[in-house]
């Protein structure tokens, strides 16, 4: 089979060089083009001296580079219209999270998908880590039993002033459980076999970041799985910027069960199990970074195997995301799922 051929459109969050990276490295794929129409990011690209940007407008290099993959990477309210026109044009799509911002957008996505059997990929790396593959295993063998609650928190540090500005524009960002949450919309199922089939309620609100009114950097989330389990999320920006995401606050897990507790923090799982004196430190299997490309990859080819990633269940956790998303802004409860 010849290489694919991707081409890469938006750099102006960082999650993006993760694939670009990834792919130099590779034998079955290669870069034929890369695309930034914002003029600063372009010129501080090429400071940078990493990425070989081709292209200042996404049209030409549509029309003029033949690729097989169209990688995006631009601000989050642009990505859904440029994956739509990727797809319109015969390409397959891999975008960091999150895909798009409106539920209009991933429809028009999922239909396009369908009709010209296209792929869909999104680097939701946080699946296929050790802890989250070592917490799946316990709960699938049964150690804490049946799952009855689930709690985390995906508190990150805004690093205002730091962070690109197009945060804080009107309109760019789309929201900060989209932008987050999506992570563990995903993991969530994975971990314990569950679906989600309810969101009782969801709120986002300008809790610390007072110089941007507008925008909603606090977001919490009660919803129901379909067994019954409740879980509550917070994923607001409220992490001191000292700390980044060195402290167990930034991703931390609890998964309560009929017979114990699993605890994920700090890349670590710690199972407390009913009976026994001691806590016990799980073991963390070997795993593949960039598990999320592979698994794109191998759907483009047609080898990808059943436990890994694929275009439905990254539709689906955008989905959910989405509609959590949906049921803060218009501050609406109980809103099904399924």
């Amino acid at each position: 089979m010849s290489k694919i051929r991707v081409a890469f459109m938006g750099f102006r969050h960082g999650h993006i060089g993760d694939a670009y990276r990834r792919l130099q490295d590779r034998d079955d794929a290669e870069i034929v083009a890369a695309c930034e129409e914002d003029e600063p990011a372009r010129h501080a690209l090429a400071a940078q001296g990493k990425i070989k940007i081709t292209h200042a407008s996404f049209e030409a290099m549509l029309a003029g580079v033949p690729a097989d993959v169209i990688a995006v990477g631009d601000y989050f309210t642009k990505r859904g219209r440029i994956l739509i026109q990727a797809l319109e044009h015969g390409c397959h799509v891999i975008s960091d999270k999150p895909v798009c911002t409106s539920l209009e957008e991933l429809g028009q996505i999922v239909k396009l998908a369908s009709a010209k059997r296209l792929v869909v990929g999104c680097q939701l790396d946080q699946r296929d880590c050790a802890a989250t593959a070592a917490a799946r295993a316990a709960i699938r063998a049964g150690e804490i039993g049946e799952v009855h609650a689930v709690s985390f928190g995906g508190q990150h540090a805004l690093m205002f002033g730091t962070r690109p500005g197009w945060y804080f524009e009107p309109g760019k960002h789309g929201g900060t459980i989209n932008d987050i949450a999506i992570h563990a919309i995903n993991t969530i199922p994975r971990i314990t076999g569950l679906r989600f089939t309810m969101v009782n309620s969801a709120r986002n609100w300008n809790a610390r970041l007072k110089e941007v009114p507008h925008f909603k950097d606090a977001a919490q989330m009660m919803l129901t799985m379909d067994n019954g389990c409740g879980v509550l999320g917070d994923v607001s920006y409220l992490m001191p910027d000292n700390f980044g995401s060195r402290i167990p606050l930034n991703w931390r897990f609890l998964f309560w069960g009929s017979a114990g507790i699993l605890d994920i923090a700090s890349g670590g799982v710690t199972l407390y199990k009913n009976g026994e004196k001691n806590p016990r430190i799980l073991p963390l299997p070997e795993v593949k970074a960039g598990q999320y490309l592979e698994s794109f990859l191998n759907e483009i080819k047609g080898v990808r195997q059943p436990d890994e990633l694929g275009m439905q269940e990254v539709l689906e956790s955008s989905r959910i995301a989405l509609m959590i998303q949906r049921a803060a802004d218009d501050e609406a409860t109980n809103q099904p799922l399924v």
